[in-house]
């Protein structure tokens, strides 16, 4: 979903410890600031992009402008002669340069406004992503995740108890091979998305993209409540006597294990990649019987 925006009044900035890159004079090349603002006070022949900063544009920029993480400021007499891109924060003019346009007809402006700061630390501090925040939101959240898929779990169970049986069977029996599918249908997935998005017209290759989409999440879904069932049943033989075992205990147990997995600094993205690679390969193979035997 796109937003195009129009101009505000307010050119108010987040607080910035570091000093900004200041562009001065011309500058024939792109213009690219890592963790830092950047203040344009002469003329840039192409585009500004700003990670994890703000772009204030004092004077002509002809190409695009873009931030993420940060805002965009164009002052009075500044020019920007491609479209406005901002993810994160906002595009704000000054009364006289809205009043003066300042910007190509053709152009556009392009805004996803939320989480500003929290997007302006992801930026400059990539790790962050791999290392959770302990706190109580945090935990809050892990235990609203484990409600959630616990809930799913049961539901999904309910209501398609033969193929998630199914499932739990072919990822016993044959796990790689199961794997193997889930990495080759993300790769063509992958690949097709991106054909599709730049052969195909517009229309099309987004309804190609948001078919894609809704295919990986019903795939993670149905795949990663049948890896719980099952990692909660294997858990249950080992550590618990047959009397006391129950299908809602394991689904319990296993949904605890993966959400701990899913927690674990550094070590989340390869679970979550291993997660849906595997929830693909069994969605893909939802629709044969198990006969795939080990000798």
């Amino acid at each position: 979903m796109v937003v195009a925006v129009h101009a505000q009044a307010s050119d108010e900035l987040l607080p910035d410890n570091q000093a900004p890159l200041v562009i001065d004079g011309m500058r024939e090349s792109d213009v690219f600031g890592w963790g830092q603002s950047i203040v344009v006070r002469g003329h840039v022949k192409h585009g500004v992009m700003a990670f994890g900063g703000d772009v204030v544009v004092e004077g002509i920029v002809e190409g695009d402008v873009a931030t993420i993480g940060g805002s965009i400021v164009q002052r009075e007499g500044a020019q920007i002669g491609g479209d406005v891109i901002v993810i994160g924060g906002s595009y704000r003019r000054s009364a006289t340069a809205a009043a003066a346009q300042g910007r190509s007809p053709a152009s556009a402006s392009v805004m996803f406004e939320g989480f500003e700061p929290e997007l302006r630390n992801i930026m400059r501090n990539p790790a962050s992503l791999l290392v959770p925040q302990w706190s109580i939101a945090y935990l809050g959240s892990r235990v609203l995740a484990v409600l959630f898929w616990f809930i799913a779990s049961l539901m999904l169970t309910a209501v398609t108890p033969g193929a998630i049986s199914r499932a739990m069977t072919r990822l016993q029996l044959t796990n790689l091979r199961v794997a193997i599918i889930g990495f080759i249908g993300s790769i063509l997935i992958t690949f097709g998305v991106v054909a599709g998005l730049s052969v195909l017209p517009t229309v099309i290759g987004a309804l190609v993209g948001l078919t894609a989409l809704i295919l990986l999440l019903l795939a993670y879904l149905f795949g990663r409540v049948a890896i719980q069932a099952a990692t909660g049943q294997w858990l249950q033989r080992k550590f618990f006597p047959e009397k006391y075992r129950s299908e809602s205990i394991a689904l319990l147990m296993g949904t605890i294990l993966w959400s701990v997995l899913l927690s674990l600094p550094y070590v989340w993205p390869l679970v979550g990649a291993g997660l849906l690679v595997a929830s693909l390969g069994l969605a893909l193979t939802a629709r044969y019987r198990v006969g795939w035997k080990r000798s």
